[in-house]
């Protein structure tokens, strides 16, 4: 889920700062461009991570700033395909499918058809929409609905992932951002990194389902 990634770029280092140490100029300002931001088919940057190697300073004339080589580390955000990740629901469509967060990245889908089988889209008991997994009890016979409800933790598996350039030069080429598949109220999202999951195997969706929460819960009702 978490890599580092080697990069090289070119450091400038502003008058105002020569009052820092050299190393915490160049990370201030390594964190100040990457971080939070992601690079196309490398994943969502997190912040500096270390210095590989860094050049001589050389000073931009009539400017003062100070331009270093540098090459260096930073930590990267991209689980792989097939990875168990926890997430928590943001909302739900019953066109798109469950939205995840992970506190620090939203762009999670999990469509409709990847979700269990004899799930649909309908109400809970407050007139809530959202998605409800029904399950046959062999045993009894009985069918057990479980909902998949907003701000609930639960485990996905990675399937795949999506990536758009937004650069500039791209939306200058008329490359179409526009995510169908994310519309959500009307709205057209459009976003540089999706990953895409599914929730359709033993022990994904909602965690508490798996500690017996869930199904204490359906029959007590």
């Amino acid at each position: 889920m978490y890599l580092l990634v080697s990069l090289a770029d070119v450091v400038q280092i502003h008058p105002s700062e020569f009052n820092k140490p050299s190393a915490r100029a160049i990370e201030d300002y390594i964190n100040t461009k990457y971080a939070d931001k992601v690079i196309h088919k490398v994943g969502l940057c997190l912040g500096f991570h270390s210095i590989i190697s860094s050049s001589e300073g050389l000073i931009g004339h009539g400017t003062g700033i100070v331009n270093v080589n540098v090459d260096f580390r930073l930590m990267v955000y991209r689980p792989f395909k097939g990875e168990i990740v926890l997430g928590t629901i943001t909302h739900s469509n019953p066109r798109a499918g469950i939205y995840l967060s992970q506190d620090f990245f939203e762009d999670i889908v999990v469509p409709p058809e990847t979700l269990f089988e004899g799930t649909s889209w309908g109400k809970d008991d407050q007139g809530v929409e959202a998605f409800i997994w029904r399950s046959k009890n062999e045993a009894t016979g009985d069918e057990n609905e479980f909902f998949f409800d907003r701000a609930e933790n639960c485990l996905y598996r990675v399937e795949d992932e999506q990536w758009r350039d937004l650069s500039p030069q791209m939306q200058k080429n008329g490359q179409d951002f526009l995510m169908e598949d994310a519309i959500d109220d009307g709205e057209l999202r459009k976003t540089p990194y999706l990953i895409r999951g599914s929730m359709m195997f033993s022990g994904l969706g909602l965690t508490m389902w798996w500690t017996g929460e869930g199904l204490d819960g359906e029959e007590d009702a």
